[in-house]
């Protein structure tokens, strides 16, 4: 059965904050995500689900149910345990590998908590004395994207597991006495809809960025994106083939934005204006500044440049502070917000 492709991320029409936390999140996975806040119908999960046009490619083991890198002698799963090579013997060759884009995995509103963590046969384990786990979504999305729509509508215990999980870098399963360890490195994406509820405050604060997006106002804007959908609609693979050529030139722009985005500098002034401008919002803890400073030095890299500018700075602390910020920042207008910030920062 074939699949339909679906909307590309290049084709949305506007949603500019949407589209750049996205992006910045794929140059630096290590910003921590981001948490999409909108009324319905202004293509939050399509945003999300087309970001699979765009990411980069990454090597695995094949058939590795981890998404393993074929050097990774940290964590071997039982596929790699007849490969000696990882234990030090590199006259055995390494196992096979393949490339392949990252994935988006998709945390469905009713699952479980055996489906989100995996679950341990505990009477093969008995009988053999082998541990044998059937890994879950957390291990799917390890190296990837964990797309949780709705979050704020996510059961309390499946929350508290993806805190773990999102700390640790780690998912320990424990049944019985028996226990099984596996990387859960991801970058979380949630979407909500404020009218159905607010998140926890211990969730918020674990997703790097924040943007709050709302319908677009403009008369021509609207007429594009009905015109665009309705081509999408009548043949979704022409359309998607379409847009191949503007997909991969972001695709490229993203990847050579990726490997820069470590020589970025940011000079000494760039990072007392970060920490001025936390102070002077009363953001607790340090996680703000050390956000700031990563978006910024993303977006420099997207920019083309190897070094931090101020505008980087206000760019930044736009997507990552507002919802760190102790007066609630939903209770005022976006705009208001944002013009804060940068009052801050400049």
């Amino acid at each position: 059965m074939s699949i339909l492709p679906l909307y590309p991320f290049a084709a949305i029409v506007g949603q500019e904050h949407l589209k750049l936390a996205l992006i910045l999140n794929i140059i630096d996975p290590t910003i921590g995500g981001v948490l999409i806040r909108g009324e319905k119908g202004t293509a939050k999960s399509t945003a999300v689900r087309g970001l699979a046009d765009i990411l980069p490619v990454i090597e695995v083991v094949e058939d590795c149910p981890f998404q393993l890198p074929a050097r990774d002698t940290h964590w071997v799963c039982g596929h790699c345990m007849d490969h000696t090579c990882l234990n030090g013997d590199d006259t055995a060759g390494l196992p096979a590998q393949k490339e392949r884009k990252i994935r988006v995995v998709e945390l469905p509103l009713g699952a479980t908590e055996d489906r989100l963590v995996g679950t341990l046969n505990l009477e093969h384990a008995l009988k053999t004395g082998e541990k044998k786990f059937e890994p879950g979504i957390l291990a799917e999305a390890h190296r990837g994207i964990l797309y949780v729509d709705e979050v704020n509508l996510l059961d309390d215990h499946l929350v508290d597991v993806l805190l773990d999980s999102a700390a640790m870098g780690m998912n320990t399963v424990e049944r019985e006495g028996v226990s099984f360890a596996h990387p859960a490195r991801f970058t979380l994406v949630g979407t909500m809809n404020p009218e159905e509820g607010e998140l926890r405050p211990q969730l918020l604060d674990r997703f790097g960025l924040c943007v709050n997006i709302e319908g677009i106002r403009d008369a021509a804007s609207r007429v594009q994106i009905m015109e665009r959908r309705l081509q999408f609609d009548n043949d979704p693979a022409r359309f998607s083939n379409d847009w191949l050529s503007e997909s991969a030139k972001l695709s490229d722009r993203i990847q050579i934005a990726h490997k820069q985005c470590v020589e970025v500098i940011a000079e000494k002034p760039i990072l007392e204006q970060i920490a001025s401008a936390c102070l002077k919002l009363g953001v607790d803890g340090h996680r703000a500044d050390i956000v700031t400073l990563k978006t910024a030095r993303a977006l420099a890299a997207y920019q083309g440049r190897n070094k931090v500018v101020i505008d980087d700075v206000a760019a930044a602390a736009e997507l990552a502070l507002p919802h760190r910020v102790r007066r609630t920042p939903f209770d005022v207008v976006a705009t208001e917000v944002a013009a804060e910030i940068r009052r801050a920062i400049m």
